[in-house]
């Protein structure tokens, strides 16, 4: 085995802040810390340990470092580093096998991307292709990815600087328990839907994109009932039920994929990325019915890419999901989950900004408030500024925790390998840095 040569943290500061952009940010006044090593929950700055409590950007399901992983993408590497989509491959056919045994429903075939920003773009234009028609329906609270077309799907602020995006996406509202027009009340919702749906012309929707549980916008989970009625009325209508697994998929929520918390309902494109090998090599896709994928036989596909199904990120792939089978995390992330929701929940005895706490699996959010009587948030949605966010992060740092924050909501998402043990020094970090919430929403001030 080679020699490891011990990384120059001023040497990557230098570099980065000279020759490197870092995503989202004006570029000035950023200090990034130095990661230089990780494993497990855990991030290394040198000496320097980190709780990972947030998964990087809720990707790394399988934890930092698993030897199973890094095995398979070194035997890929030696074996064959790349060949083109049309050829036939071990890793990428076996990984798409494993993606049909372990999808809801009839999903059976996959195209790969490498990531899911481009995955959500080839699912627009699969459906498109295959229903005729061009119009897209998808949530106001969501994130889809930052290409044109996928940040058109998300009605994130990130989307502003880039619009006019493309053509025939239409938003509608959010089936929001905690703080929606419709509140609990899932046929509410729905009658929303099917009215955007006839104001659009249903026979110009190919179909309905949204995340089961909506991720860094929210973590939004719709009630009991409502994805059955979006199902119906997709059926009703002739258009697809689209879903968005980036972030939900492969464990997160306690089940392999996010909608299967809604028994019965099965999507006719679904699309994934992150957890998929969980982020060693980058990867994504889209994965379509069979009633969909018939329909290519006879029609060209008008989609693909230089890097379609890599080697190196499908061998991730293939040992990543084999790795979650051995190891039960599928399971592990349900039961942890549970334990930490229910200990997340008990920090609102003591902090009165926290307005709710809301989850399932290992997919948690901190919902913060001004005051929990009008559940107005603690810093507003989509903001152009987030100094709340900003200084809670500072505060977890500051304890050794990294999570990743935006405006009213702390996401905790660690990975699936986490200990009790880790989750236990996570939550006491949380607790100590709420104090800054409870202190903003009474004063004012951080």
């Amino acid at each position: 085995m080679g020699v490891v040569m011990r990384t120059d943290p001023a040497a990557v500061a230098s570099d980065t802040r000279e020759h490197l952009f870092i995503s989202w940010s004006a570029q000035a006044a950023l200090t990034p810390l130095v990661i230089t090593g990780a494993q497990g929950a855990w991030l290394h700055a040198d000496d320097r340990k980190i709780l990972d409590f947030s998964s990087g950007l809720i990707c790394v399901n399988i934890g930092h470092g698993h030897p199973k992983v890094i095995r398979a993408i070194q035997e890929q590497a030696a074996k064959l580093q790349y060949v083109t989509p049309s050829f036939g491959e071990e890793s990428r056919a076996t990984l798409s096998r494993l993606i049909a045994e372990v999808t809801p429903g009839d999903l059976t075939k996959t195209l790969f991307t490498t990531g899911g920003s481009e995955a959500n773009e080839h699912a627009i234009k699969i459906a498109r292709l295959y229903t005729g028609r061009h119009k897209i329906l998808t949530q106001w609270r969501s994130f889809h990815g930052q290409s044109q077309g996928a940040m058109t799907l998300g009605g994130d602020n990130r989307r502003w600087a880039a619009e006019p995006g493309i053509t025939g996406v239409v938003h509608f509202l959010n089936a929001d328990p905690y703080r929606s027009l419709f509140g609990a009340d899932a046929q509410k919702a729905l009658a929303h839907v099917e009215e955007v749906i006839w104001y659009e012309g249903p026979q110009h929707i190919a179909g309905i994109l949204l995340e089961p549980i909506v991720g860094t916008s929210g973590l939004i989970i719709p009630p009991p009932g409502y994805f059955e009625g979006l199902r119906t009325l997709c059926d009703k209508h002739g258009i697809l039920l689209m879903v968005d697994e980036v972030m939900t998929g492969f464990g997160r929520t306690g089940k392999w994929f996010g909608i299967e918390n809604w028994p019965g309902v099965f999507p006719d494109i679904l699309t994934f990325a992150k957890g998929v090998n969980s982020g060693y090599v980058p990867l994504g896709g889209v994965t379509v019915s069979a009633k969909i994928a018939k329909h290519f036989d006879d029609n060209v596909l008008w989609a693909g890419s230089t890097y379609s199904g890599h080697p190196l990120a499908c061998a991730a792939g293939v040992a990543t999901i084999e790795a979650y089978r051995e190891e039960g995390l599928i399971e592990r992330s349900a039961r942890l989950g549970a334990s930490l929701l229910k200990d997340l929940q008990g920090l609102a005895a003591r902090h009165p900004s926290i307005g709710e706490v809301r989850g399932k699996g290992l997919f948690i959010g901190i919902d913060l408030v001004k005051d929990r009587a009008t559940r107005e948030p603690l810093e507003r949605w989509n903001n152009p500024m987030s100094p709340l966010a900003n200084a809670l992060k500072n505060e977890l740092m500051k304890r050794n925790v990294y999570a990743f924050c935006r405006w009213n909501m702390i996401f905790v998402a660690p990975p699936l390998v986490s200990t009790a043990e880790d989750l236990a020094f996570g939550v006491k970090a949380i607790d100590e840095t709420l104090a800054v919430a409870d202190r903003y929403a009474a004063t004012g001030a951080l």
